[in-house]
């Protein structure tokens, strides 16, 4: 049995990944298994536990991390947010496709553990229209600064990635990312 593939997604906050990650998994042919990660924050009620997010305590997830249970980590507006390590292991050593949906700062961490992974970093249309999307989505201002300010600072990472895909259509940036995921997997086999 080969070993399956480790599809990385990330880019600029508030950029449509969760589009592009939905467009992903409904295509069947791509045999996709979502990780779902562990965070802090409350459940929203539109929120699924262990659908969603799994949402824990904070001292759960200090735990986790002291018992290196999580591939990478992350803090942003006060709550913390993880990958839980076992769950893409089982997968990937059992020939399974894992779509990880992270933080651009969290990659380097996966890289380590698995540098065969294929990330991607989804970018907008422009820093324009992505802060006008950020404005537009976030009423409360502070919250909408935090956010576009943090966008632009993912955006400098951007640079770092050899995948880059541009979201202006959901549909087409998954498609894009499937024919890299093929390429890649293409390439493995030798």
């Amino acid at each position: 049995m080969s070993k399956g593939t480790l599809l990385v997604l990330t880019g600029a906050s508030s950029v449509g990944k969760g589009a592009i990650r939905d467009c992903l998994l409904e295509d069947e042919s791509l045999h996709l298994f979502y990780s779902i990660s562990m965070t802090t924050r409350p459940q929203k009620e539109t929120e699924k536990d262990g659908s969603d997010y799994y949402f824990v305590d904070r001292k759960t997830f200090a735990d986790a991390v002291r018992s290196h249970e999580l591939l990478e980590y992350t803090q942003f507006d006060g709550y913390y947010y993880g990958t839980p390590l076992a769950y893409i292991d089982f997968l990937l050593r059992i020939g399974k496709n894992v779509l990880l949906e992270v933080e651009a700062q969290g990659v380097g961490q996966i890289k380590l553990r698995y540098p065969d992974a294929l990330s991607v970093f989804v970018v907008p249309e422009s820093m324009e229209e992505l802060e006008k999307q950020i404005r537009e989505r976030y009423n409360d201002t502070a919250s909408a600064d935090l956010r576009v300010n943090k966008a632009s600072m993912e955006m400098e990472l951007s640079s770092l990635f050899r995948h880059q895909v541009k979201n202006s259509d959901a549909q087409k940036a998954k498609e894009e990312i499937a024919r890299m995921l093929a390429e890649h997997k293409a390439k493995a086999k030798g």
